[in-house]
Parts: structure tokens; sequence; C-alpha cells
């Protein structure tokens, strides 16, 4: 009986420890994959920590410490953007993360920008492509909003196959050849364009 008991136990804590390294790798963001945030780790403190390292790793390319802008919750479990901006090479630049709690989308930012700085630092990257990765308009946020309501999906949502799978159903049901408007089509092109930039 006893051994019947620990192969249980076993194949429970293996069963558990497989669905937890299975959550670990949870999203794919610019074409990275990003291990999940520790939702146990949530605090202001941890904020704070996040926001330095975004600091931390844009000095290294030269940005000016005034030049950073990163803007922090203050209950940081709720659901809500987080984004950085800063000024390099006389452009604006600027990358947000959202659909996911403050601290989450914090994170994904704070690696995303440190993924690329490296990739700059070890030449994988030109000071162009860095720049081209990150170059927005002021008003990016409310142009990424139109996009989504032109395509039907929520604010908030990140789910590239979801928007994707809705632009191609809204695309074929405009589509000029079928008798669609030609401003709607190039709206919902747009629209695609814009938030698979956003989210590729």
């Amino acid at each position: 009986m006893q051994k019947a008991y620990s192969r249980v136990t076993f194949i429970s804590a293996s069963l558990f420890e497989h669905k937890r390294a299975q959550k670990m790798v949870a999203l794919k963001v610019k074409g990275y994959e990003l291990e999940s945030f520790n939702l146990k780790g949530a605090s202001q403190r941890k904020a704070i920590q996040l926001k330095n390292t975004i600091f931390t790793t844009l000095k290294k390319v030269a940005v000016s410490e005034d030049d950073i802008e990163v803007d922090l919750e203050t209950v940081v479990i709720k659901k809500a953007k987080a984004s950085a901006s800063w000024y390099m090479e006389g452009q604006h630049l600027y990358f947000s993360y959202k659909g996911l709690s403050f601290i989450e989308n914090l994170y994904v930012v704070s690696k995303i920008i440190e993924l690329e700085v490296e990739s700059l630092l070890n030449e994988k990257k030109t000071i162009k492509e860095f720049v081209d990765v990150f170059s927005e308009d002021h008003d990016i946020e409310s142009k990424r909003k139109k996009a989504r309501e032109t395509l039907g999906v929520d604010e908030h949502s990140v789910d590239w196959d979801e928007i994707d799978k809705k632009y191609k159903t809204l695309a074929k049901e405009h589509h000029p050849d079928k008798g669609g408007s030609t401003d709607k089509f190039k709206e919902i092109n747009h629209a695609h364009k814009l938030l698979k930039r956003e989210l590729e």
C-alpha cells in the first residue's frame, strides 16, 4: 500500500510540475517567447524595480534618464496598459503592452526593451532597426483603439489570432471586387497593419 501511495504522489507531483512548466512560457510578443510573470511577486515595489530596469537598460544605449517616461499604477494587479516612452536619435520611441494586469504588462515592456537593447549591443540589429521597432506617433494609443474598433475586437485584445481572423472576415466582406467600399477596405487594411506592428 505504501508503494502505491508514493507512486500516486509522484505522478501528481509530476503532473503539477508539467502544468506549471506549460504555464511559464505563456507569452509570445514581438517574436520573443517570454515566461509568464509570477503574480505572487506583484507589488508596488516590484513595479518600481521593473521601471528602474527599463531606465537602466535604456541608459546602456545612451538614453538620458530625463528622456525616459514610465508611468506607474497605484494598484498593480488591476487590468491596465503599461508603457515606456523615450527619445533617441531625434525620434519618439514607445512600447506598450495591455491585456493583462498592469504589473504583468510592465514586465512584458521591460523584457522586450531589454531583449531589443541586447540585440543592438550585440550588433544583431543596427541603430536604425532598433529605432524602427519602437518609433511611434505621440497619438499611437488612440490610433490603436480606433483600429480595434474598426476590426470589431475588444479594446484590450492582444490575441493576434483573433484580430487576424476578424481582419480576414471583414476584408472578404468589404473587398471592392465583391461590391465593397474601397475606403472601408483601406481602413480595415490600415487597422490590421497598425495592430500587426504592435503585436508581432
